[in-house]
C-alpha cells in the first residue's frame, strides 16, 4: 500500500503543472509532468510485481 499511495501523492504533486502546460502553454511545466509520468510508469511496474509476488506466494 505504501506504493500505491507514494503514487498517489505524486500524481496530486503534478496537477498544477498539468494545469500550467495545458491552460497556461508552459512548456518546462510540460518537462516536469513528463519525467513525473516516468516516474509514475516505473512505479506502476514495482507495484505490479509486488502484487504477482505477494498473489503466487499464497
Amino acid at each position: 500500500m505504501e506504493k500505491f499511495k507514494a503514487t498517489k501523492d505524486l500524481i496530486d504533486a503534478i496537477e498544477k503543472d498539468m494545469f500550467n502546460f495545458y491552460e497556461k502553454g508552459n512548456k518546462a511545466a510540460g518537462t516536469r509532468v513528463r519525467n513525473a509520468m516516468q516516474q509514475l510508469k516505473v512505479m506502476a511496474t514495482d507495484i505490479r510485481k509486488e502484487i504477482t509476488e505477494k498473489k503466487n506466494n499464497k
